[in-house]
């Protein structure tokens, strides 16, 4: 449904947080849910080539976490811009973040194709890759690379769309690429005999037709924000701001790849069905994981329109909803994995025992520490999309780096493969700790319910 401006800023202002942050959380956690179903349909196509190419899988997993923090780092950043902006009804100075983030996204795009092409095999083995993965690692890559120029102003696109509450056409993007790739993934690898490299196509060809759906909302004017050339700053000191707004997501996503690049390492000492064990249970997590950010995504947009128009208690009330949805989810899903654990691993690599052993028991530590994750991502996710930069860095680095990376160092040294299964889990508990005191403080501080009184 198409609104005016002043229709979109009374439902976004006006209809009650359950309902509002229900109809906003569902269309973005579709997208999710199918962006990770296709990501996991990716690895379970990939897997019946063999151990070794579902290794790469995970591998190349880290390079598309270096794009995607960049494209959903300059989406977020706009984002947390644009809601209080439109919020504020300052509709012209949300038209130039928009306008300047999906120049910087398509700048970066490029870059990152360039200078990860002419070092690409260096890469892959900083990235984990071992002499018998490589082959496949290089071939995966090679595509996904050429794909970041689209791959990053999609996000931005999507992140623009959410910002100013059209979550139902970020949606219809995202999920028609999704359910494309699917369909392509084993055309690719086996009908057409291109292996690795077909289900690396698949998931570019589908980031274009995903993109080019996106683009099409601002071509026809269906949206709130304008995207035009006139429109693109020219003064540093803009972009700066997009960056370091989107900082807490750069670093986020950033640490995401470092931290599956230092647990494919840790991992690969135990050899390739490790890594691909590892690399199975975590895609299994995420999908988890992505439904908790879908619900999330939902609710960044209302509490920065809220919080722009001047309504804490509203934003109060979001995040609270927003975290006892999470919870429910994240409840349900622990319990059903816990209860079909070996059965699930089974499906990717059923003739590997090493890989079932070592994947079923990664995801029982998971399933132990799922119940906590909702809560954490929206402390982070609150501070984020209201602006507060400093605090949503640190929120954002906990879980892939202040808590993960003492952990994958020391307790593999420790426990062995038991260390590198426990290592995730283990970060996203203390994770849980530390997201605690960071809300009791927001509340009291900043989403104070006097007038007097908003500090930043």
């Amino acid at each position: 449904m198409n609104y005016t401006k002043e229709e979109q800023h009374r439902r976004m202002t006006q209809t009650p947080i359950p309902r509002l942050v229900t109809s906003m959380a569902i269309p973005t956690t579709c997208s999710q849910l199918v962006s990770t179903i296709y990501n996991t349909a990716d690895t379970y196509f990939v897997s019946q080539i063999g151990t070794s190419a579902s290794a790469a899988v995970g591998v190349v997993f880290s390079l598309m976490s270096i794009i995607q923090a960049v494209g959903f780092g300059i989406g977020m950043g706009s984002l947390s811009l644009i809601s209080p902006k439109l919020g504020a009804k300052k509709e012209e100075e949300a038209n130039a973040v928009a306008a300047s983030s999906l120049a910087l996204a398509i700048v970066f795009g490029i870059l990152l194709m360039i200078f990860g092409t002419l070092a690409i095999e260096p890469l892959m083995r900083l990235l984990g890759s071992t002499d018998t993965i490589l082959p496949y690692a290089r071939a995966y890559a090679h595509f996904i690379l050429f794909g970041a120029p689209i791959m990053c102003p999609a996000f931005v696109l999507n992140n623009i769309l959410r910002a100013e509450g059209m979550a139902m056409y970020a949606m219809w993007g995202l999920c028609t690429g999704g359910i494309l790739n699917m369909f392509l993934d084993p055309l690719f690898i086996f009908y057409f005999d291109m292996g690795i490299s077909g289900a690396a196509l698949a998931t570019v060809l589908s980031q274009c037709i995903s993109c080019f759906i996106l683009a099409l909302v601002f071509i026809r004017r269906k949206s709130i924000v304008t995207l035009k050339l006139k429109y693109v700053s020219h003064k540093l000191s803009d972009y700066t701001l997009i960056i370091t707004s989107g900082f807490p997501t750069i670093c986020r996503q950033g640490l995401g790849s470092l931290s599956s690049a230092m647990l494919n390492v840790q991992a690969a000492v135990f050899g390739d069905a490790a890594v691909a064990a590892v690399t199975i249970a975590n895609k299994i997590y995420m999908l988890v994981r992505n439904l908790v950010i879908g619900v999330g995504q939902g609710f960044q947009p209302v509490a920065g329109y809220n919080y722009g128009a001047g309504n804490k208690r509203r934003v109060r009330e979001a995040f609270r909803f927003a975290t006892l949805l999470g919870t429910v989810i994240c409840t349900t899903a622990a319990v059903l994995l816990a209860l079909n654990a070996p059965t699930v691993i089974a499906w990717f690599r059923p003739d590997d025992p090493d890989v079932l052993r070592i994947g079923t028991r990664a995801l029982y530590f998971s399933c132990a520490v799922m119940p906590f994750m909702g809560y954490s991502t929206y402390v982070n996710q609150i501070y984020q999309c209201l602006g507060f930069r400093v605090p949503a860095t640190i929120l954002a680095s906990l879980r892939q780096g202040i808590c993960f990376i003492p952990l994958v160092l020391l307790l593999p040294a420790i426990l062995d493969v038991t260390g590198v299964e426990m290592a995730q889990p283990g970060a996203d508990l203390l994770t849980f700790f530390v997201a605690v005191p960071f809300q009791i403080h927001f509340f009291r501080k900043v989403l104070t319910l006097k007038e007097d009184k908003t500090l930043k």
